[in-house]
C-alpha cells in the first residue's frame, strides 16, 4: 500500500514554491486546513487520513498533514491538481 503525504503547504497562497507551495497561484487558497484538503481528496476519490500534530519541515507551527492511501493509478503531481482543484469549489 502506498500512501502519498499531503502538506498544508502544497495548496498555500501566501506561500511561494521556494517555501513549499506545489500548485500554482490561481488554485491555491489562504491558509489552507488538514480538514478541507481531507475533504478535497475523499471528492477526488481516495481515503484520506488526518494526521494533526505533525510540522513540514519547511515550517514551525505544526498545521498538520493528509495521508492519501491507494493513490497508485495517480502521480503525485495529478493528485495535487485535482485536489486544489476541488479545495477551491469548497472554499466558493
Amino acid at each position: 500500500m502506498v500512501e502519498n503525504v499531503i502538506w498544508p503547504a502544497y495548496f498555500d497562497a501566501a506561500l511561494t514554491r521556494a517555501e513549499g507551495r506545489r500548485v500554482s497561484r490561481e488554485l491555491a487558497v489562504e491558509e489552507p486546513t488538514v480538514e478541507e484538503i481531507a475533504r478535497a481528496v475523499k471528492q477526488v476519490g481516495y481515503d484520506a487520513v488526518v494526521e494533526r500534530d505533525t510540522t513540514y519541515p519547511r515550517e514551525f507551527e505544526p498545521r498538520g498533514r493528509v495521508l492519501v492511501r491507494d493513490a497508485d493509478d495517480a502521480t503525485k503531481s495529478d493528485l495535487l491538481q485535482a485536489t486544489a482543484a476541488y479545495l477551491g469549489a469548497i472554499r466558493a
